[in-house]
């Protein structure tokens, strides 16, 4: 990847985004720590500074000195590392023991350079001073270790942040990458399936995060489209298999008109025929159409509740006696029949059902029955439609609701194909799910969908 390209590009400027948050976050984190530490450190020191001269305060009996120049001198011989100074003199200036030289007043707890102590270094001292029974004493510690240990922290806080800014650094080059490198894989698919490969589908990670999401999407759009181009190549076909016959037989008929008129000879009954032909013709494009307006969903606009139970029923009313006329029996058990609730186009779901009911009757010899039932099952509910005919091979199962596909090959039987599409088409709009079975004998076509 080019570098401005992937300085301008939306993974770079998240990964840059959280790593200067996690590098400021971390570095205040390691500020407030330095500084309470620091402060913590400062406050023992100030701790034991007071408990050493309430020590050698407390040591103090009244009219005995020697008792407070022996615990003077007993602190100023322990040697811990931590450089203490101690001072001990009289009321009129003159030092009865300790190390320094000269008295320094001060207020509380103060802060004084090795020099204003009287000493050769530079140095400086957390001290307090007072006076016990008219004496001076002063007692102080050296900083140079506290302020060494506070050092200590402050480069080790800075290496830390050095190493957390490394870090930083390498994990959001590592994520840009990973993240722009699937951003182009999903690109580079949507510009082979631009450039025709229909087949190409973007690669999913198995995180299951936001881009496997989208991806999964993506290719469940693809799928979708190209399902679509296929359909569309396979109509277009069909149009041109199917309407070939027709057309050459219309004008065949057109042809002989025109000899019968030039022989003087009536033409009536041939354009009749011819009439026919073009009715048939102009019924398939009409149901091509009707199909390609149910599946743009502009119908469901027209959606409301609607009871599957009652359109059942009043298909089951009207077409009883064209099935028997065809003797076959068609039923439908009202009795034990659960309402079944859709929201949906109820002119459009009367006629999958009749579609469904004819596509039963005009298939199967008579004697045959055609049974309509009507379950509910958790979360939806379960319609079939099946009958003991002659049923459906396996292999056709699928094929059947392509548009202009018919079992019988030879066209003999009458329809154009268009009946299951519409099944089918009809179906999709209203969210449900249609699948062929074997009835043993016969098909049974079985429609769920959520309640």
């Amino acid at each position: 990847m080019h570098r401005a390209r992937m300085f301008r590009s939306t993974p770079f400027r998240l990964a840059f985004a959280f790593g200067s948050l996690f590098v400021v976050t971390t570095l205040i984190v390691f500020a407030v720590t330095y500084f309470l530490l620091r402060a913590e450190i400062y406050s023992w020191l100030d701790t034991s500074v007071t408990e050493t001269f309430s020590v050698i305060e407390s040591s103090y009996s009244p009219g005995d000195v020697e008792d407070l120049i022996g615990t003077m001198e007993s602190f100023s011989r322990l040697d811990n590392g931590d450089r203490r100074v101690f001072y001990l003199g009289s009321p009129d200036g003159n030092r009865l023991a300790g190390d320094l030289k000269t008295y320094l007043p001060v207020e509380g707890l103060s802060t004084v350079s090795a020099a204003e102590l009287g000493l050769d270094s530079e140095e400086s001292f957390r001290v307090i001073s007072g006076k016990v029974d008219g004496t001076n004493l002063l007692v102080g510690q050296s900083l140079e270790a506290t302020e060494d240990l506070t050092q200590i922290l402050l480069i080790n806080f800075g290496w830390m942040l050095v190493f957390t800014l490394i870090i930083a650094a390498i994990s959001g080059a590592y994520l840009t990458r990973r993240a722009q490198a699937r951003i182009d894989a999903i690109a580079q698919t949507m510009e082979d399936v631009s450039g025709g490969d229909m087949s190409k589908r973007i690669e999913l990670g198995g995180s299951g995060d936001d881009i496997d999401v989208i991806s999964g999407q993506i290719n469940a759009a693809l799928d979708r489209i190209s399902d679509l181009m296929e359909g569309m190549r396979q109509v277009s076909a069909d149009i041109a298999h199917d309407l070939k016959t027709p057309l050459n037989r219309l004008k065949l008929i057109l042809e002989e008109a025109v000899l019968q008129d030039d022989h003087g000879k009536p033409v009536s009954g041939q354009l009749q025929e011819a009439l026919q032909e073009s009715d048939q013709i102009n019924a398939t494009f009409q149901a091509l159409l009707r199909i390609s307006q149910i599946e743009a969903g502009t119908r469901r606009l027209r959606f409301a509740e609607v009871d599957m139970k009652d359109i059942f029923a009043t298909v089951a009313e009207i077409y009883a006696d064209v099935a028997e006329d065809n003797g076959q029996l068609l039923s439908f058990d009202l009795s034990g029949t659960p309402s079944c609730p859709l929201e949906g186009d109820r002119e459009l779901l009367t006629q999958l059902v009749i579609n469904l009911v004819e596509n039963a009757m005009n298939h199967c010899p008579p004697r045959t029955e055609i049974r309509l039932s009507l379950n509910t099952e958790k979360g939806g509910c379960t319609a079939i439609v099946s009958d003991n005919g002659p049923g459906i091979p396996e292999d056709e199962r699928e094929k059947i609701f392509r548009r202009l596909y018919r079992l019988d090959k030879s066209r003999n039987t009458q329809g154009h194909g268009l009946g299951l599409s519409l099944v089918k088409a009809i179906a999709d709009l209203h969210d449900m799910t249609i699948r062929v079975e074997d009835n043993q004998p016969g098909a049974k076509f079985v429609l769920s969908w959520s309640a």
